[in-house]
């Protein structure tokens, strides 16, 4: 015991370096070599570790390249929806035999265990490049507007569904004054988008208008109780956007304003516009998107899966609500 090991690691070391040599007599005799041993155990080193999960399941393979090269989906947006749904395979009606975390499916990609999809594939994937300083251009700051500390708790907590964020989405500068008017729910994360012809306080009214006609005063001031948006000169006209259609007498919603410079303040309407950027790229002809095409884009973000709900979409949040309101 001299050398600190017990005699079957001895006995373990020498078996590993075993190696036959030849004498001056040319007589075989075994003998110990270092590097034989160490070859050895680099080897069996590389079978270190658990196996791979994904393994020969191709179905998996298939689906999780599907749903996010084609469908757009995060790899944590993917796990969810699985998990949501038993790891049912929709195609084959049957269970998948590959059942592994986000973190697990995040490392696979990055090592290119997937033959078809790379980080550059995923939403955020190769966009790590810092941003060019430019100048920023003055604020509209809305003096009469009420600010965004004068918002009720229900908005602030998010305990109440009906307070919503409302931002725009801009296309191409110098192709087309056509925009995204983006509305989010602060508490289930439901989305509207709605087309404007500009981006104009005009435009943005009358779709409020048009969603109070369709509505009706009382249910659009229960389902928008509360509205809060930047200083963007589109929105500073406030009491138009408070003021009823149908009554002379009681408002349709309340307008808050937050403050200049600070997105951190509507961070759901952000997070929301850079998933509608997954659709429309930055300098994409927006007077060239259909109709259909924005529906097909809001219902798409209606039945997202969200970490932030529980692993469920804005679509299933608002029917859990309800059975239970």
């Amino acid at each position: 015991m001299k050398i600190g090991c017990s005699e079957s690691t001895i006995r373990r070391e020498l078996k590993r370096g075993r190696v036959l040599q030849l004498s001056t007599d040319w007589v075989e005799y075994k003998s110990y070599c270092a590097d034989m041993a160490q070859r050895d155990y680099d080897y069996q080193a590389t079978a270190k570790g658990p196996a791979l999960k994904v393994s020969n399941d191709y179905d998996f393979v298939r689906y999780v390249e599907n749903k996010i090269i084609k469908d757009k989906y995060s790899p944590d947006a993917v796990i969810m929806e699985l998990r949501q749904n038993g790891f049912i395979n929709p195609e084959a009606n049957k269970e998948f035999a590959t059942k592994i975390c986000t973190k697990t499916l995040y490392n696979y990609i990055a090592k290119g265990l997937f033959p078809n999809l790379t980080n550059k594939d995923l939403p955020r994937g190769g966009k790590g490049i810092k941003r060019k300083q430019r100048r920023v251009r003055r604020s509209y700051k809305n003096i009469d507007g009420k600010s965004i500390w004068e918002r009720p708790q229900e908005a602030n907590k998010r305990t109440e569904k009906g307070h919503w964020d409302m931002d725009c989405v801009e296309g191409q500068k110098g192709k087309g004054k056509s925009c995204l008017l983006v509305m989010v729910d602060r508490k289930t994360r439901e989305t509207l988008i709605f087309k404007l012809s500009s981006q104009t306080q005009k435009s943005v009214i009358n779709i409020l208008d048009k969603l109070e006609r369709k509505l009706g005063r009382v249910k659009f001031n229960k389902r928008f109780k509360s509205i809060t948006v930047d200083n963007g000169s589109e929105f500073l006209n406030h009491e138009r956007m408070e003021r009823s259609t149908r009554s002379k007498t009681k408002k349709r919603t309340a307008i808050y304003y937050a403050h200049p410079y600070s997105s951190w303040e509507r961070g759901t309407n952000e997070q929301t516009n850079g998933m509608v950027r997954r659709f429309v790229p930055k300098g994409s002809i927006i007077c060239n998107i259909s109709n259909k095409e924005i529906r097909r884009i809001q219902d798409w973000l209606n039945n997202y899966p969200r970490r932030i709900l529980g692993g469920v979409s804005a679509n299933k949040k608002k029917e859990i609500l309800q059975k239970t309101a």
